[in-house]
């Protein structure tokens, strides 16, 4: 690969929309021209807690998630090496022995709540984006989610929401809006900014 890869960093809170948008930008690109990981794929395995102490965890603190793994296979695929990401069972709370295999490429989208939350992986990122939803939203698509998705019930759901994700949010995920070039409302659905977004790396693939 003649270029170095281009890093797109994309944050926002549960819900807001930026797997959407990381989607919608890696869909357009040119086939082999763009990876996209989530940082969702590092939490730390733990399959050494009994199953009814995993869920007890706090997934929504910058500890629970090895973005030191990360920062890793980013410098590798700026340098052209492949990568193996992890693959999380979020059933389970535990990573699964398969890996998936990521590719160096000219555009590398990485997205997730907490991903500008640690300087080293923030110094990775050629662009970082910022997608800001209103709370109400955020919280409806994650019950979705968890519901239809990750096999939860709504009881589980709601005091998550209330012992760990709405703090959190507040007191780590909001505040990384500061280091944002970018603020988009409602991600992957503002499709102005989508456009915007696709015109400069279009223009990045190309070089």
């Amino acid at each position: 690969m003649s270029a170095r890869p281009y890093v797109v960093g994309i944050a926002g809170g549960t819900g807001s929309g930026k797997t959407t948008l990381a989607q919608k930008l890696a869909d357009a690109m040119p086939a082999g021209r763009c990876a996209l990981i989530e940082h969702d794929a590092y939490y730390h395995d733990l399959s050494h807690l009994p199953p009814d102490q995993r869920a007890g965890v706090n997934f929504d603190h910058p500890s629970a998630l090895d973005s030191g793994l990360l920062v890793d296979q980013l410098r590798q695929l700026r340098d052209g090496t492949p990568v193996e990401v992890p693959i999380y069972d979020f059933a389970t709370h535990t990573r699964r022995r398969d890996t998936r295999t990521v590719r160096a490429a000219r555009v590398i989208i990485v997205e997730g709540i907490l991903v500008f939350s640690e300087p080293a992986l923030r110094d990775q990122m050629d662009i970082k984006i910022f997608v800001d939803t209103d709370a109400d939203i955020r919280l409806m698509r994650r019950i979705r989610r968890d519901l239809e998705e990750r096999g939860r019930t709504f009881q589980s759901v709601r005091d998550q929401y209330y012992a760990t994700v709405r703090p959190m949010h507040l007191e780590y995920v909001e505040p990384t809006k500061r280091w944002a070039d970018l603020i988009l409302p409602e991600g992957g659905e503002n499709r102005v900014a989508v456009e915007i977004l696709l015109g400069r790396l279009w223009r990045v693939v190309q070089d």
